[in-house]
């Protein structure tokens, strides 16, 4: 935990500089196998609408999720593959598993192929549907959630999942800088709430709320 208290008030200090700006190709990331990044690169020039987060942002999900030791991780919202394939590199380090959903049935085929491709599929699955459908019928507890999707529905999602989340285990949402007049009732309840330590960082510009469950 200290490392991770360290690495979230580094980037909230970062977050007060850093503008929002528009996207450009991504440099390869350091260290990382040629096949990821090749990969990570092709979604990224198929991604005409921007659905896909940035690489710093998918920097970040894979130290939050390697350093919180996450077992079972929830991303909802799958778009084409991208953060998933960031959060299975973490999960690799911790031996976790990722269930992933997302609601388009052509992104969800995208987003598989993309995993497997990448040399995932072993750690991510990905689930074709209706979040709120599909969430039921997963078991179990849920470690670390990453939420990219409808931004109004936030505040649902959340009142969904957050009860099956266990003590310590991290609430993670993206967007919620260049998006936050679409989740106002979201922002609250993060901001608010005694049960919940939060905090925004801004990696890219975009704004990415993380919270951490007290009790």
């Amino acid at each position: 935990m200290k490392l991770l208290t360290l690495i979230l008030t580094s980037l909230a200090v970062a977050s007060v500089i850093t503008t929002a700006r528009v996207r450009t190709a991504d440099p390869p990331t350091p260290g990382l196998n040629p096949k990821v990044q090749a990969v990570l690169d092709d979604i990224r020039k198929a991604d005409t609408g921007q659905l896909a987060i940035s690489a710093e942002d998918g920097r970040f999900l894979r130290l939050l999720v390697a350093t919180n030791r996450t077992k079972q991780a929830l991303e909802i919202g799958a778009a084409s593959g991208y953060s998933a394939i960031w959060i299975g590199m973490g999960l690799r380090e911790t031996g976790g598993r990722l269930v992933t959903i997302e609601y388009d049935s052509q992104r969800a085929k995208e987003a598989a192929d993309n995993v497997a491709r990448a040399g995932f599929s072993d750690i991510v699955q990905v689930v074709p549907g209706d979040a709120f459908k599909q969430i039921p019928k997963v078991e179990g507890q849920f470690d670390f959630v990453f939420l990219d999707a409808w931004k109004r529905d936030y505040q649902k999602f959340f009142d969904m999942v957050f009860p099956r989340m266990p003590k310590g285990g991290l609430f993670v949402a993206h967007n919620v800088l260049n998006k936050k007049s679409e989740m106002p009732d979201f922002l609250n309840t993060i901001e608010t709430r005694s049960d919940l330590f939060s905090t925004i960082v801004a990696p890219s510009g975009e704004g990415v709320s993380v919270s951490w469950k007290r009790h």
